[in-house]
């Protein structure tokens, strides 16, 4: 596509929008491996070559597997680096995810998620809630794990995730679908900022690892730890820190929730779809509305439970066998009813379907 003034309204995939977001962003590099639904990720980068305008590195991996470790390698190094992947894709990454996580290695997944177990379907599912918030590798840490429900947000998301990796020393991941990646909306793209020099690495990244001269010890990188009391103590500072980014970095959206009875939990595309049906159900007179968590990791959990005291049931929608409702029924703490509607396979629900879900599972049985 050509290039857009700043401001200016243009029409693009998700995908695309992640890939032009990043060399707006100021990012230094992205390793990657083609993978339906989200190859255009890749395929944008190389058609927009960043490296002769910002000197941004783009590289396609020879495996999922090699990728997460170059974003592990730049990140070390300070670096503004990401991947992206689907679903499959993904799982193949969790040993080196869990490995920045204990090294405290900042760095971006984008997982544009598909249908499965397995190999699965390339059509649309949010069947990887788990894998992303309760952290797919080994060890106790958490991914901070942002769901955009847009185009715009697919962009925006970017450089608030790079900024929330380096303003933790941990990787956050951007958990989109199929439907979010390959959609086409308008869309304003973020402004440029330049890519940080390497004396503002140095200021800013001062655990970062560097060709340092022998007098001096050189910072080391690692997740391994021999002692068993300091790999503790080492584990105790990751959990105080997933401490505070529960306090201060919650997100999410709320609609049409002051006089409402009944209320649905739905993140990304499904969130889309909730609004068709909260306009169904409120043209038959149901008052319904909605919470979008912004955040899946951390949770918006002391939203749902002052929310869950004044609402008849909750259902949670979302385009798998039922994982999020696992978070919503901890928050509620049994406060009031909760139910689970989704479609599994790749299949999209449709808003009627939710519709009489809702009314089977949560109004008749509360009414």
């Amino acid at each position: 596509m050509a290039k857009a003034a700043e401001g200016e309204i243009v029409l693009m995939k998700g995908n695309e929008a992640i890939a032009h977001a990043a060399i707006r962003c100021g990012c230094d590099g992205y390793f990657g491996y083609p993978i339906t639904p989200q190859s255009e990720v890749l395929e944008t980068l190389a058609a927009e070559k960043p490296w002769e305008t910002t000197g941004m590195v783009v590289l396609q991996a020879e495996s999922e597997v090699a990728s997460i470790n170059m974003v592990y390698g730049a990140g070390a190094a300070g670096k503004r680096a990401f991947t992206s992947s689907s679903s499959p894709g993904v799982a193949l990454m969790q040993e080196g995810i869990a490995y920045m996580a204990g090294a405290e290695v900042p760095g971006l997944i984008v997982n544009v998620q598909r249908g499965g177990p397995g190999l699965g379907t390339i059509q649309p599912s949010q069947s990887d809630y788990f894998q992303a918030t309760r952290g797919g590798g080994n060890g106790d840490y958490n991914v901070i794990v942002l769901a955009p429900a847009s185009v715009q947000e697919m962009a925006d998301f970017v450089d608030l995730a790079f900024d929330l990796a380096f303003k933790y020393r941990n990787p956050t991941m951007i958990l989109s679908d199929g439907i979010i990646g390959q959609m086409m909306e308008k869309v304003v793209l973020p402004p440029f900022k330049p890519r940080r020099t390497e004396a503002e690495i140095k200021e800013t990244c001062p655990w970062a690892t560097w060709g340092k001269p022998k007098t001096r010890q050189p910072n080391i990188i690692t997740s391994l730890d021999i002692d068993p009391n300091s790999m503790e103590q080492r584990n105790l500072h990751l959990q105080k820190k997933y401490q505070t980014i529960r306090e201060q970095e919650v997100r999410y959206e709320e609609l049409f929730c002051d006089d409402a009875e009944y209320l649905i939990v739905a993140f990304g595309s499904a969130s889309r779809i909730a609004l068709k049906v909260i306009e169904l159900c409120r043209a038959e007179g149901i008052k319904v509305g909605l919470l979008r968590p912004i955040t899946l990791w951390p949770f918006p959990s002391k939203r749902v439970e002052e929310l869950s005291t004044r609402m008849k049931g909750i259902l949670s929608f979302e385009i798998n066998a039922g994982q999020m409702i696992e978070d919503i029924r901890l928050a509620v703490n049994g406060k009031t009813k909760v139910a689970h509607y989704g479609r599994m396979g790749g299949i999209v629900p449709t808003p009627e379907e939710v519709v009489e879900a809702l009314k089977q599972n949560i109004i008749n049985q509360t009414n």
